[in-house]
């Protein structure tokens, strides 16, 4: 169950017309949730970037927006610092959401709690959509949490240490079946190998093994002519451009969602709902907690990155060299995950710089329209402008820049005006197919 104070919290959200589905008010809401929220929404723009605006670079920075210099470094700090982490936290916050949302609503004495939750769900998988085929986005992420979420919901009132094994299990399933496709792809390699040597003897299942490794040296590595015809097919026009990305977006939610989404995901969730049982997200755990997070998520995760970013850039980029890095990149990344959770609560906690705290928790509290404005800003620039493969790897980051700085101004302005985003609004109508009060109450109705 959550704890005491958090359980106050959630009681004294309930409003007096409880039918009305109205905005959870600013005292109601958890500051470091949407702090954190913000922190992670941006962090995934730092991340997602390079597929926005690079031809298949995001995992191999050789094929495009260059590796040597301030793009090397670009590369390095994202590599070491960034990896697979924003994600993780995005998950686990939305996990700590899901228990906010059906406790709010129970709090109420509604009895409709799981068909509210699945539409809300639902229609949020289905803005996945609409951002993966129609805002040109194939690394969107709302379809997945839509779907998942309906999964995590039973699990929403067991203990924590229940949530922690059954998430601990989840990874490890999911870090052992990579590991064994990481195996298997070291053998195609050996056998690539063997068959390059013409006084080997070779069989016929070694020589299937190394045309394997062939397949997946071209889905890994690009020509300049390979890469100039995908430019020009993202930038030639809008139908070219979702005819190419719709593709891609098909593979990533359908395929791809089960093999490289779904158990990272809801282990995440489920994480996050344990953690925000203990406390952990409405910062009423003991500093040292904080510290203890970041002492040894670091401590591991950043020496296990940076080992692993070593032996990539030392042994060319090769695909390799990134599968054999494969077999620590679960560890290095969760445990750097746990480092950002405890600074960023721990500086949540600590009240350093209120006035930037409060413009991050408001991106948070907008996290939805924020995070989609990402899709369309991008498609508008890269796509529409032809900006796409044109820009240098660290140039790319003057948009992130540029992005997180207009959003830092933008959703306070909103929110002072505004309950709560204008898709926001969208979403929370659909779910209850009933319009909430967008424009706030002025002080003399208040």
């Amino acid at each position: 169950m959550a704890t005491a104070a958090t359980e106050v919290r959630l009681m004294t959200s309930v409003q007096a017309t409880p039918d009305v589905p109205q905005p959870a008010s600013a005292d109601d809401r958890i500051a470091a949730l949407d702090f954190v929220r913000g922190a992670a929404l941006f962090g995934i723009l730092l991340m997602n970037i390079t597929g926005f605006g690079l031809p298949h670079a995001y995992g191999n920075p050789t094929n495009a927006g260059g590796a040597e210099g301030l793009n090397l470094l670009s590369w390095i700090i994202i590599q070491i610092g960034f990896e697979g982490t924003q994600r993780a936290l995005f998950s686990m916050l939305f996990g700590a959401g899901i228990i906010l949302f059906t406790s709010r609503l129970e709090a109420k004495g509604r009895t409709d709690v799981a068909d509210i939750y699945a539409r809300r769900n639902l229609w949020l998988a289905f803005f996945g959509l609409v951002n993966g085929f129609i805002f040109l986005w194939s690394g969107d992420i709302l379809f997945y949490y839509g779907l998942i979420a309906l999964i995590a919901f039973p699990f929403r009132t067991l203990a924590p240490k229940w949530l922690f094994a059954i998430a601990a299990a989840m990874l490890a399933f999911g870090a052992t079946w990579g590991l064994l496709d990481n195996m298997a792809l070291l053998e195609q390699h050996a056998a690539y190998e063997l068959v390059q040597d013409k006084d080997a003897q070779v069989t016929p299942e070694q020589k299937e093994l190394a045309k394997e490794w062939q397949g997946a040296l071209e889905g890994f590595e690009y020509t300049a002519e390979e890469q100039q015809t995908y430019v020009r097919a993202r930038t030639a026009s809008y139908t070219s451009a979702l005819a190419q990305v719709a593709e891609e977006t098909r593979r990533a939610q359908s395929w791809g969602f089960y093999r490289h989404i779904f158990f990272d995901v809801f282990s995440m969730m489920l994480i996050g709902l344990g953690l925000f049982k203990l406390g952990v997200f409405t910062l009423e755990r003991r500093t040292r907690y904080y510290v203890a997070l970041i002492a040894a998520g670091y401590g591991i995760g950043l020496t296990v990155n940076t080992l692993e970013t070593r032996w990539i850039i030392e042994n060319g980029f090769s695909l390799l060299a990134y599968s054999q890095t494969r077999l620590t990149y679960d560890l290095g990344r969760l445990a750097t995950t746990a480092g950002h959770l405890g600074l960023l609560l721990l500086i949540a906690r600590s009240g350093i710089l209120p006035w930037f705290q409060h413009a991050l928790a408001c991106v948070g509290r907008m996290a939805f329209t924020n995070y989609l404005t990402h899709s369309v800003v991008c498609a508008i620039f890269f796509v529409g402008l032809g900006y796409f493969g044109q820009l240098e790897r660290h140039e790319l980051y003057y948009i992130v820049f540029a992005i997180w700085a207009a959003q830092l101004v933008a959703s306070p302005l909103w929110l002072r005006h505004f309950q709560m985003g204008p898709l926001e609004w969208i979403w929370r109508t659909l779910t209850y197919a009933q319009a909430p009060k967008l424009r706030r109450p002025t002080a003399a109705a208040a």
